[in-house]
């Protein structure tokens, strides 16, 4: 069912020359029948999402330790080792300016959090996590029985 601003539908009623009390009275009307569904039907809470990034190790050669990052976006064709340097170059620039001329940022995890994404997007990368994520680490195998799932 479409929503309707109940300011379009006063003025679509007078206009169509009812008189004021009748209009009043139907807004009334309507403003009950919107409390009344909104008691009824209470909005879901949102749900807290977070970004990880899931490492593939099937070799088990990274280390057992917790690792974070950062998830960014680059233009599909161009290589993904030019990540960094784009940051890099996103974060000098910004260093450049009065504000980062102030508080000149010094490292990837400062550059992510304070340069503005107008800096990065001169560059083509989009910093899609402002705070550092926890990266996660798998074997990239799905196991064939059940038994080793938590159910």
């Amino acid at each position: 069912m479409a929503k309707v601003d109940l300011d379009i539908v006063k003025a679509i009623l007078q206009r169509n020359e009812l008189e004021v009390r009748r209009v009043n009275s139907i807004i009334e009307d309507i403003e009950r029948e919107m409390q009344i569904l909104k008691e009824e039907n209470p909005p879901a809470p949102p749900v807290k999402k977070q970004f990880v990034i899931m490492i593939s190790d099937p070799e088990d050669d990274l280390p057992d330790k917790d690792l974070t990052g950062w998830v960014l976006q680059i233009p599909e064709e161009e290589n993904i080792l030019t990540s960094e340097e784009r940051l890099h170059k996103g974060a000098y620039d910004f260093n450049q300016t009065p504000k980062g001329r102030r508080l000149p940022v010094s490292s990837v995890g400062e550059a992510c959090e304070v340069v503005p994404p107008r800096i990065f997007k001169e560059y083509q990368v989009w910093v899609k996590t402002r705070e550092p994520v926890l990266v996660l680490k798998t074997d990239n195998r799905i196991p064939t029985d059940t038994s080793g799932l938590g159910e």
